[in-house]
């Protein structure tokens, strides 16, 4: 219940911040239009469409964010949190094709040769556009990365790239007045570029997420440290996360634990570990493995250290762990995690190899970890 109110308010603080950009997108968009008319501004006209487009990137964001709060069901038991990130995506293509435009409008107002005219009233309300841009760009960034939504983030910078762009004006408004010298076209070319880089970069972000990209570092290392925090975890490796969208989070994890717990022991150890990663990471933890210590045999230790060095000599392997030797069944147990190279299947076969010759009598049980986490 506790997290179903929680993804219920955090829906309701993103709707709001989205009505209020409606609001004041299409009011600007009027007062602009209106303006840039009267002026005969093509920089401004321009403006005003884009800022039409924003306010429908905040309709957008409403309709993501209600289509990704329906209760998962049988066909999507994970949910439909991803929704928030393709809105994102679209925005990032709206963000787009509004610097596409822009751009290929201001070259044709440069070929055209007409220069506008402005007047007082036409620069104060650029002015006052500029400041309500930035406040509601600023608003909008804090609010998406205190609630975890992309698509108010890509909103907020899109907003700011606005104010970018009014103040582009503004300058060469002034330039225009104190020198005759017509430069609003080849400006508005230049944020156009600007706009278009931005666009590119949000949505290659956006679609990031969708693939599913690695999770913050400073994140896996603080529910790696909360797993091992709890009473007879001797280890936290393989941590892999998945993630369905803003406040849906799920992963899994080895931990490490001595060969003399009872199962019982081991279900108490998982449901505390479980419990711990959600109240303190809101994760849910959906697997948990087990890998045994070995602690009745002191020959491990040096068994282990012979083959820690073999290792360790291929820099391509980052860690090695759940290691376990048996000595009545003569068989070395362990997995070993690679890093992200073309050819990690032969350096992979190449320790073991080197582990066989050091233990010919015993069977070697290795597996291949991929670094999925820091």
């Amino acid at each position: 219940m506790a997290d179903k109110t929680r993804i219920e308010d955090r829906g309701k603080v993103i709707i709001r911040t989205s009505i209020i950009g409606i609001v004041t997108n299409v009011l600007l968009t009027a007062f602009k239009l209106f303006v840039g008319i009267l002026s005969g501004s093509i920089a401004i006209v321009l403006d005003a469409v884009n800022n039409l487009s924003d306010a429908l990137s905040s309709v957008i964001t409403i309709l993501g964010t209600m289509l990704a709060g329906k209760a998962p069901d049988k066909k999507h038991p994970m949910g439909y949190g991803r929704i928030e990130y393709l809105s994102a995506m679209v925005i990032s293509i709206i963000v787009l094709y509004a610097g596409i435009t822009s751009f290929v409008e201001s070259i044709k107002s440069i070929f055209a040769h007409e220069p506008a005219e402005y007047s007082t009233v036409a620069l104060i309300i650029l002015v006052v556009a500029i400041f309500t841009k930035i406040i509601l760009g600023q608003f909008f960034i804090n609010t998406g990365k205190k609630v975890g939504s992309e698509s108010l983030v890509a909103s907020g910078t899109d907003a700011k790239f606005d104010a970018i762009i009014s103040a582009g004006t503004v300058v060469a408004a002034l330039i225009f007045i104190f020198t005759g010298l017509s430069l609003e076209a080849y400006l508005a070319a230049i944020i156009s570029v600007v706009l278009i880089k931005a666009g590119l970069e949000m949505l290659r972000d956006t679609i990031s997420q969708i693939l599913g990209q690695r999770m913050d570092p400073a994140v896996s290392k603080a529910v790696k440290k909360t797993i091992k925090s709890v009473e007879g975890v001797q280890g936290a490796y393989d941590l892999i996360f998945s993630d369905y969208g803003p406040d849906r989070v799920m992963a899994s994890v080895h931990i490490e634990v001595p060969d003399t717990f009872t199962a019982d022991t081991i279900d108490s150890i998982t449901r505390q570990i479980t419990d711990k990663v959600y109240e303190e990471h809101n994760i849910a933890l959906i697997s948990v493995g087990v890998y045994s210590i070995n602690t009745k045999d002191e020959k491990i230790s040096a068994v282990r250290k012979d083959i820690i060095k073999v290792v360790a000599a291929h820099k391509e392997i980052m860690q090695m762990h759940g290691f376990f030797v048996d000595f009545e069944k003569k068989n070395i147990r362990f997995d070993m995690v690679l890093d992200f190279v073309p050819n990690r299947v032969e350096i992979f076969k190449e320790a073991i190899g080197e582990v066989q010759k050091m233990y010919p009598d015993y069977q070697i049980i290795a597996n291949m970890d991929t670094n999925y986490s820091d």
